[in-house]
């Protein structure tokens, strides 16, 4: 009984856990891309009609070491993941939507 239960605490702990370190799945409008340094801008983009009028502010991001931008640009929209890296919020995965007009 007493494995049972350090087992179910152990279990807890690792499922508790596990939110702090999950990616967070987004979307939103690329404001800036700065390839020497690796960094990234992002208008977050608000899914639906609820407040579709109002614009956030543009947050920046590292974008993950050996990961290609050579198709990004400003002014896609994209769908990315990111992840807090040592305090550094990174862009740890990318898909491009939809373009912007060039």
């Amino acid at each position: 009984m007493k494995i049972a239960a350090i087992l179910l605490a152990g279990t807890l702990t690792l499922v508790i856990g596990a939110p702090a370190s999950a990616e967070d799945a987004q979307t939103g409008m690329v404001t800036q891309l700065n390839r020497l340094t690796g960094t990234i801008s992002i208008t977050r983009v608000q899914d639906g009609t609820v407040g579709a009028n109002t614009a956030g502010s543009a947050e920046q991001f590292k974008i993950k070491d050996g990961m290609s931008t050579e198709d990004l640009h400003a002014g896609d929209r994209i769908s990315f993941s990111s992840a807090d890296k040592n305090g550094v919020k990174t862009i740890t995965n990318f898909k491009v939507e939809s373009r912007a007009a060039r």
